[in-house]
């Protein structure tokens, strides 16, 4: 069926045929066309309890996007049933249990120096003091006059730099990547440079980029829903968070360059290994306004699915239950003034729509495709006046070119990860944007996971919606036959998130509390491990420094027989981070990877700036990483080993 035309049939829709329609509560959107063979029944997989964690207020984040936030419990209708997948444990009696002993420092720490031991230690310390954290800038600021810039350097690279940073540049951090894998743990390479702007400069750069000319012209009277425009008292995007990168768009110029950026990252990983990662950021690759607009789209598209399935009895049913009977939904189309019914057949027939007599979530995203004009995309159906409109009233020529450079840049990113054998993960953002970066991810892995995972889209557990956005793309690509890959995050950006929603007034879309976070990522987890069991087609990255987490996963792929030389499961954590978990993994034989960030000491110092604030939470929370390094070398010098010469 062609979107255009549909968008075109339903903008004759007549006033008055959807008033008084109460909007669904919204999940982000996938695309999809129907698989040859139809489905069995589906069934809603069973929920996961969390193992006990300690009794952290924070995790801290392992990959860019990654910061403990808090979770929530299963809410009702937050699970999607889908396909069956077998429960069946593997019971091969020659296979032995995996175990990684996480307690045993002397080989967790066997490639670290006692310097490097020590000055982990003094910079986890630092991080638990409250005024060096909240004042660190002004304090580096401070220390760079004091000492001149040569000194300064020097003391970074002692202690805050050298834990946190790999280098400089490509040839300076070769030796640590080496030294790692030798040690069994991978890299993830990221550029970490940022622009240091004041925050009335971040509200100017996000509320020009993110305004289009016809909200410029309108004065506010226009049909675009609050959470997705931009508001000024939350343009800094940084506020609030701690653990990931946010760009600010200037031009298309600079967007050029950070995708040349994020091109020498692949590279790189590429060189370096011949299973690297590499990840990027949809918001460091175009105008962010297309991904508010964009998003909207989306969730306004689903709202009106949810419409019609209550017209059919089914607005109470799981999202993958919902399948509308075809006939009902073209006398529907043909009662809000569509069009002529023979027509609306014509629609729902091509592309295999509509061959099984009914049409699911998953077929009705898939009228929406990567041909459609741009600016086309942005009607949406309006649920007060029951009229299909544009989002816009006018959509300019040079912010359609805009719009399509940020897809083309998108793929020649995952061209370039194709040619040098690197993954690529999508990282998650605000929700505001999250709908428009998870659909153009699908599109990608759609396009590129044919025959191997090569994209990765990331998601945010301590969303509500979580659960669901997985099970609907996994089913997404049971029916189109690519690989599915995850990498599975607690999230971000939850103090931003919240009060964004409390002040702007929409529903907050986190999880209540951090324990619910954590039975959500669980859930997760275990359905994502269960359809690896199930196909062996799904992959997943278990970005986390929660130890419980790690086992959790540790212990599900013993029961299924998932061995780690399958490499369908990888584990993450940042540089300078939880050592005491990412080399006992690694030594192990599992695949497991630090994200390596690199650059300039003065142009890294916003990410360290966010390291000193991620580990205050983390190390107020637990003792356990500081315990363990102090054990360490305590038996290192008791033993007489004051030279220790690492291992690896």
């Amino acid at each position: 069926m062609s979107y255009t035309k549909f968008v075109a049939a339903l903008f004759r829709t007549k006033s008055g045929n959807m008033r008084n329609i109460s909007p669904a509560r919204c999940r982000s959107t996938v695309a999809s066309t129907k698989s040859q063979e139809e489905k069995e029944p589906p069934v809603e997989a069973a929920p996961v309890e969390a193992a006990p964690v300690e009794a952290a207020p924070v995790e801290a984040a392992p990959v860019e996007g990654c910061s403990a936030p808090v979770e929530a419990a299963p809410v009702e209708g937050c699970s999607a049933p889908v396909e069956v997948i077998s429960r069946t444990r593997s019971t091969n009696t020659h296979l032995s249990r995996i175990h990684v002993d996480f307690d045993n420092t002397q080989e967790a720490y066997k490639s670290k120096s006692n310097v490097e031991l020590l000055r982990s230690l003094v910079v986890f310390k630092l991080c638990t003091v409250d005024i060096l954290v909240e004042k660190n800038k002004e304090l580096m600021d401070l220390s760079r006059k004091l000492l001149g810039q040569w000194m300064f350097e020097k003391m970074m690279k002692m202690t805050f730099y050298g834990q946190f940073v790999a280098g400089e540049d490509h040839n300076s951090i070769k030796p640590l990547i080496q030294k790692n894998q030798a040690c069994g743990v991978g890299a993830v390479l990221d550029y970490s440079v940022e622009e240091d702007l004041t925050q009335e400069e971040a509200e100017k750069k996000e509320m020009d980029s993110c305004v289009s000319e016809a909200e410029k012209e309108s004065h506010g009277a226009d049909h675009r829903e609050k959470k997705y425009k931009a508001h000024r008292q939350f343009g800094d995007r940084r506020g609030g968070v701690i653990s990931a990168r946010t760009y600010f768009y200037a031009d298309e110029a600079k967007c050029d360059n950070q995708m040349e950026t994020f091109i020498n990252c692949i590279k790189a990983s590429g060189g370096a290994s011949t299973d690297g990662f590499s990840a990027i950021k949809m918001t460091a690759l175009g105008r962010p306004q297309f991904l508010l607009q964009f998003s909207e789209v989306l969730v306004k598209w689903r709202r009106f699915f949810n419409f019609l399935a209550a017209q059919q009895g089914k607005s109470e049913m799981m999202v993958l239950e919902q399948k509308l009977e075809l006939e009902q939904l073209k006398e529907s189309l043909t009662q809000l003034g569509v069009g002529a019914k023979d027509d609306i057949e014509n629609w729902f027939t091509g592309e295999k729509l509509g061959l099984s007599g009914t049409i699911d979530l998953l077929d009705w995203n898939s009228l929406i495709n990567d041909t459609t004009k741009i600016s086309n995309l942005l009607m949406v159906p309006n649920l007060e006046t029951g009229q299909l409109e544009p989002l816009l009233d006018m959509f300019t020529a040079e912010e359609e070119k805009q719009m399509k450079r940020m897809l083309q840049r998108m793929d020649v990113l995952a061209k370039h990860a194709m040619e040098n054998e690197v993954r690529l993960m999508v990282d998650a953002e605000q929700t505001y944007f999250q709908p428009a970066i998870s659909r153009l991810a699908l599109e990608m892995q759609r396009k590129f996971n044919r025959e191997k995972p090569v994209i990765f889209n990331t998601y945010q557990c301590y969303l509500k919606e979580a659960y669901d956005n997985v099970t609907v793309d996994v089913e997404l690509s049971r029916r189109e036959g690519w690989y599915f890959g995850a990498k599975l995050v607690r999230g971000a950006y939850m103090y931003q998130e919240r009060a964004r929603a409390r002040e702007i007034g929409y529903e907050d879309p986190i999880n209540p509390d951090y324990e619910a976070t954590n039975r959500m990522y669980h859930k997760c987890l275990e359905f994502v491990l269960e359809e690896i069991e199930h196909s062996r087609n799904a992959n997943i990255m278990v970005a986390t420094h929660n130890e419980e987490t790690v086992k959790f996963t540790l212990d599900m792929m013993n029961e299924m027989g998932l061995l780690p030389t399958e490499n369908k499961v990888y584990f993450g954590q940042l540089l300078g981070m939880c050592d005491q978990i990412s080399f006992p993994l690694g030594q192990a034989g599992f695949p497991v990877y630090k994200y390596v960030p690199y650059g300039p000491v003065n142009e890294v110092i916003p990410y360290l700036s966010r390291r000193a604030q991620e580990n205050r939470g983390f190390m107020k929370g637990s003792q356990r990483e500081r315990s363990l390094l102090w054990k360490e070398l305590k038996r290192r010098l008791l033993g007489g080993q004051l030279f220790y010469k690492p291992v690896y």
